[in-house]
C-alpha cells in the first residue's frame, strides 16, 4: 500500500515551506494541495516536483472525504496508465483551517463508509501514515485557545513541527503535550533536524493521542459543511490589468487591518501581462511578489483570495476593481 502523510497546521504555520523541504529529501513523492478558496495558488509556491503535484479547491474537512478520495482516486488512474511519474508516497497539505478528523476518517479502515466503486480501490490502495503538524512557535499555544482547528491540529498529530524558532525559543508546550500526549515534536530551524525522518512508512494509530479523539472522529462520520467559525474566504475578481504600484499598495493597506489570516492569488499587471503575479500574504507580513512562468489552464485574470474574519466582501471587491486601469487582457472583452 502507497502510504500517505497529511501536512497540517493553522494559517501561517509554514506548511508550504515544510513540504519543499521534503519534497527536496524525497523527490518520489506526489502533493496533493488543498486550498480554502475558489483560487489555487499554492501549488505555484512549490519549487520542486511539479509533475506530481495535484490542486483541489473543495475542502477536504467539509466534503466528507469524497474530495480527497477522487483526488487520490486520480494518483492512482496517473499511477496506472502512466500519465504520471512514478511515487513512492503521497503528502496531502491542508489548508490552514482543516479540521483532521475527516481527514483521518477517510483514510483509516472503519472510518467513513465507502459511497462509490473509486472509493474501494482508494481504501485498497493508500494508507494513512501519519499526521505532521507545523505550528509558528511564538504563537501555537494562543491559536489553540482560542481556535479548535488548531487545538484539533495538535491532538491528531503524531509529529509536531515547530517553525519560526529563529525568532526566539518556543514557549512552554506542556499545554500541547497535555492534549497529546503521544506528540512528537521537532524545531524545524534544528541544524541536526532531518525532515525526512517524518516520512517513515507506517500505520496511523489514534490511541495515545488523547480521549477525545474517538468521539471527534464519530461526530465527523456524521457531519458536513462548512468547519470554520467566522473565518471566510472572500474572492476578488478583476478582468483588466492592475497597476503594480498601486496593487502593493492595496495590499500593504490589507494586511495592516488586522482582520485579514492570509491573502494570495493570481494578479495581471500591466507591466508584464503575459504572465500572472503571485502575490502572498500572512497575518501582517506582505511576501515579495514573484511572476509565475504562465498563466494556469483556464481564463487569464485576477484573482485575489482573502480569508479573515469580519471582512467585507463587498467592499474589499470594488477597492480591487478599482485598481484596474483601462487596459484589459486579450481575449477577456477588450
Amino acid at each position: 500500500m502507497i502510504p500517505v502523510f497529511v501536512v497540517t497546521g493553522f494559517l501561517r504555520a509554514g506548511k508550504t515551506t515544510l513540504v519543499n523541504r521534503l519534497l527536496a529529501a524525497h523527490p518520489d513523492t506526489a502533493l496533493i494541495i488543498n486550498e480554502f478558496g475558489a483560487v489555487a495558488v499554492d501549488h505555484h509556491l512549490v519549487r520542486q516536483g511539479r509533475e506530481r503535484v495535484l490542486t483541489s479547491t473543495g475542502c477536504i474537512c467539509c466534503t466528507a472525504g469524497s474530495d480527497l478520495r477522487s483526488t487520490l482516486d486520480e494518483l492512482l488512474r496517473g499511477r496506472r496508465d502512466g500519465s504520471l511519474p512514478g511515487y513512492a508516497r503521497v503528502l496531502v497539505e491542508t489548508t490552514g483551517l482543516a479540521d483532521p478528523a475527516p481527514i483521518v476518517n477517510s483514510l483509516i479502515p472503519g472510518g467513513l463508509p465507502a459511497v462509490a466503486l473509486r472509493d474501494h480501490a482508494v481504501a485498497r490502495a493508500f494508507r494513512l501514515s501519519s499526521v505532521i503538524t507545523v505550528a509558528d512557535a511564538q504563537g501555537i499555544a494562543a491559536l489553540v485557545a482560542r481556535h479548535a482547528q488548531a487545538l484539533r491540529q495538535v491532538a491528531f498529530a503524531d509529529h509536531l513541527v515547530l517553525s519560526h524558532t529563529d525568532l526566539g525559543p518556543p514557549g512552554d508546550l506542556s499545554a500541547l503535550t497535555a492534549i497529546n500526549p503521544g506528540l512528537r515534536v521537532h524545531d524545524a530551524g534544528d541544524p541536526a533536524f532531518d525532515p525526512g525522518l517524518l516520512l517513515a512508512p507506517g500505520s496511523y494509530d489514534a490511541a495515545g493521542k488523547g480521549a477525545a479523539l474517538a468521539g471527534w472522529l464519530a461526530e465527523a462520520k456524521g457531519a458536513s459543511g462548512p468547519r470554520h467559525g467566522g473565518i471566510a474566504a472572500h474572492t476578488l475578481a478583476a478582468d483588466a490589468l492592475l497597476d503594480r504600484a498601486r496593487l502593493m499598495d492595496f495590499l500593504a493597506g490589507l494586511v495592516a487591518g488586522g482582520q485579514v489570516l492570509r491573502a494570495k492569488g493570481l494578479v495581471a499587471v500591466a507591466d508584464d501581462p503575459g504572465r500572472p503575479l503571485v502575490v502572498h500574504a500572512v497575518g501582517h507580513r506582505l511576501y515579495p511578489p514573484v511572476m509565475a512562468e504562465a498563466w494556469p489552464e483556464g481564463p487569464a485574470g485576477s484573482r485575489l483570495v482573502v480569508i479573515g474574519e469580519g471582512l467585507d466582501g463587498a467592499l474589499l471587491q470594488r477597492r480591487f476593481a478599482a485598481l484596474a486601469g483601462p487596459a484589459r487582457l486579450p481575449g477577456l472583452g477588450g
